[in-house]
């Protein structure tokens, strides 16, 4: 008797992969959303106009400035103008006084916007949890040393900790180190607290209101939660409220550091650059409009202008601020 062998069953074949056309569209997991291209589209709309103008104005002065500093070119003598291409560029960077006013800048620049992001938050973190009509006042009077010239300013600062004709020294004379007779524009050390103090006082109220409106994105609920799941008001803090105001930090650090590396009045006018407190901005105004060294000159402002893009692009890669994937878009 043969034994029967069942036949075997039919193999499955595999289902051919989908094939996407060239005009398919990306799923929702990848791509760009049509709602961040509807908002790219609208902020180059509001922004574009602005923009226009601004490169228009900035745009020859930028390229003028470039062209100057390949010559040799000193405003009394136009006749000897010559070509040395990059010439001018070596000079300066060769030169000890471009890095000596390169680490003066810096240091300014860093110390100002750290200790305006703390006071500005705690100013932030007032106005946003104020009573409700306790608001409007507040932030008026907070906004009130943005609202002062920046000259003005500066020689309010001056008088006040003059030797002669300030205030300071005798209402502070009970601080160890203070006497009626000090002189805080002798030394650099003296001279860099005045200058960075009349700059944090002015331009504080400008990074508040900033981290304000990054406050006013936080939503109410994640902090409740977190309150409820026992986290400590550092951890709320930390976990909840920074990470959701990473934007707004981004957008008020770039801000002040291009200005702050900048720096040019508050300088100008209390120091003049003595003592070490010279900046790059006050060496580019003395080598073109004192020394009248236009070709010289312009390289400075060329090299400023190419720090402050550079801190401008390290500023958006140590955010990578993405609002698109914020939203899990």
């Amino acid at each position: 008797m043969s034994s029967a062998v069942p036949p075997a069953a039919p193999q499955r074949q595999a289902a051919p992969a989908p094939v996407v056309t060239a005009g398919a569209q990306p799923g929702p997991t990848g791509g760009i959303s049509e709602r961040t291209r509807s908002e790219r589209r609208l902020g180059w709309w509001l922004a574009g106009p602005a923009f226009g103008v601004m490169l228009l104005v900035t745009l020859y002065p930028i390229l003028q400035a470039v062209y100057d500093s390949l010559f040799a070119y000193r405003l009394t003598a136009p006749g000897e103008r010559r070509f040395v291409g990059l010439g001018n560029y070596g000079v300066v960077l060769s030169d000890p006084v471009w890095w000596r006013d390169l680490a003066v800048t810096v240091f300014i620049t860093v110390v100002t916007v750290v200790i305006e992001l703390v006071l500005g938050f705690a100013l932030a973190m007032i106005m946003h949890r104020a009573l409700r009509g306790l608001r409007g006042p507040l932030r008026t009077v907070i906004l009130v040393p943005y609202g002062i010239i920046t000259v003005v300013s500066a020689f309010a600062w001056f008088y006040a900790f003059d030797v002669t004709s300030g205030y300071i020294n005798n209402w502070f004379d009970w601080v160890p180190g203070i006497s009626p007779d000090l002189n805080w524009f002798a030394s650099q050390g003296t001279s860099l607290f005045v200058i960075i103090a009349s700059e944090v006082w002015k331009t504080t109220p400008f990074i508040s209101l900033l981290l304000l409106a990054g406050l006013a994105q936080v939503p109410g609920d994640m902090e409740e939660a977190a309150k409820v799941d026992g986290a400590t008001p550092w951890q709320v803090l930390s976990r909840v409220i920074l990470p959701n105001m990473k934007a707004s930090i981004m957008v008020a650090v770039l801000f002040r550091a291009l200005d702050a590396f900048r720096i040019f009045d508050n300088v100008f006018i209390m120091t003049n650059g003595a003592n070490g407190t010279e900046t790059l901005s006050l060496l580019a105004y003395r080598t073109s409009i004192g020394r009248l060294e236009i070709g010289l000159g312009s390289a400075i402002s060329v090299l400023l202008f190419l720090c402050v893009l550079l801190i401008a692009f390290g500023a958006i890669k140590l955010f990578k601020v993405d609002l698109s994937s914020a939203r899990g878009e």
